[in-house]
């Protein structure tokens, strides 16, 4: 089996977006098959039309250029064509056996348009829909004109690719209320390789001393800062968890278009010196700090995007046999069986996460069995090779390529 895929961005970047797909990549690899790899335009500048990371092989394609490339709407159709070029050169040098797009829409277009071509069945794998993460960034407004094409574009390449396969029943839910029918989308959900992931890392005590976190009870949030992560709830909330438990201490690990609101938010609160802004950190430091905390918190605001799709940071958290509290929207409860392998608490409100991450610090003979679970769940559901093993039977639908 040979597998062209379709990507937005990949590694050497670093996203929930590039761990699942080099997470994917390594296990088909493992299946026996051979994977070929192209990214957009949004990659950014490369050095090389052809780049290896971390032992995968990326074709890079060029920046659009042109009239259109800087004209609204335009830019996006402009983005299409690059890609098909780039892609269309691909295919013909590794003649695969089907071309397997990665969200954003405009790879599945830029793979519509090859595939026939070149008689390739296209799959089509929806991570998110483009048009409702663009209403979290700003830049599109919700059932606006923009969003409505972008949605209208999502379904015309949902109802002429071969087979769809999404992360999560969320999602898979939404597309078939699309009108597509139900036997053509599969679910190949988010997942973690248990391997990379030991239960009960030692704190790093000089790490805590220099973040002035020793002896205290840490919430900890590691992760890019965007709106839709919630974590001026989880500000809101600190007061009043202050005022029961003087000993917490909340850290803030990564950054994003809300670090600077969030400063300024904890300044308005009064708490700015219990919170602990690290910035971004090497990734290969990421797990001295997750060490250092008690409570992982994920308090995601309930809107389209986080009711349809499902995290990765909990489950990665749960394999790590951590203590995790995250808002019930539709993606965390895809996950988190409540009081069972972690603890929910209303989405947007403020007090209910205080109530109930307080009540879970308080009860230290609940904690070792929310661990146990966790772990358990991720061991026996969401481990890499389950989860890419669904592939086979959606590979094998597809017709022959001619």
């Amino acid at each position: 089996m040979r597998v062209l895929h379709v990507l937005d961005h990949s590694i050497p970047l670093h996203s929930g977006y590039t761990f699942r797909t080099r997470a994917i990549l390594q296990q088909q690899r493992a299946l026996g098959w051979q994977t070929f790899h192209v990214t957009g335009s949004k990659q950014g500048v490369s050095n090389a039309p052809y780049e290896m990371v971390d032992g995968l092989g990326f074709f890079r394609t060029a920046a659009s250029r042109g009239v259109l490339a800087g004209l609204p709407v335009f830019d996006q159709l402009a983005v299409i064509d690059t890609l098909a070029r780039r892609l269309h050169e691909v295919a013909l040098e590794v003649k695969p056996d089907v071309i397997h797009a990665h969200s954003p829409v405009l790879n599945a277009m830029a793979a519509l348009r090859v595939g026939k071509r070149l008689g390739i069945p296209v799959v089509y794998e929806i991570r998110a829909f483009w048009e409702d993460a663009a209403v979290d960034h700003g830049t599109s407004r919700e059932w606006g004109l923009r969003y409505r094409l972008t949605r209208a574009m999502e379904t015309h390449a949902l109802k002429r690719v071969n087979a769809a396969t999404t992360i999560c029943e969320g999602l898979r839910a939404e597309i078939v209320g699309r009108g597509i029918p139900a036997s053509k989308v599969t679910v190949i959900p988010n997942a973690v390789d248990v391997a990379d992931f030991q239960a009960g890392g030692a704190r790093d005590e000089a790490l805590a001393a220099q973040l002035g976190l020793q002896g205290k009870q840490v919430l900890g949030f590691i992760g890019s800062f965007y709106a839709y992560e919630g974590l001026n709830i989880l500000l809101d909330a600190l007061p009043a968890m202050l005022a029961t438990n003087p000993g917490i201490r909340l850290l803030l690990v990564g950054g994003g278009v809300q670090d600077a609101a969030l400063k300024a938010q904890a300044q308005r609160l009064g708490v700015a010196d219990k919170v602990v802004f690290t910035g971004r950190v090497p990734h290969g430091d990421v797990q001295r700090y997750y060490d250092l905390v008690d409570v992982l918190v994920y308090p995601r605001m309930k809107m389209r995007l986080t009711d349809l799709v499902t995290p990765l940071k909990p489950l990665e958290a749960m394999a790590q046999g951590r203590l995790l509290a995250a808002s019930d929207v539709g993606g965390h409860k895809e996950l988190i069986d409540d009081g069972q392998t972690g603890i929910l608490f209303g989405a947007g409100d403020p007090k209910a996460l205080a109530h109930k991450v307080l009540a879970l610090l308080a009860a230290p003979e609940r904690w070792q069995q929310l661990r146990d679970n966790g772990r358990a769940f991720v061991e026996s559901e969401r481990n890499w090779a389950a989860s890419v093993e669904r592939y086979k039977a959606v590979y094998a639908s597809l017709p022959r390529t001619q």
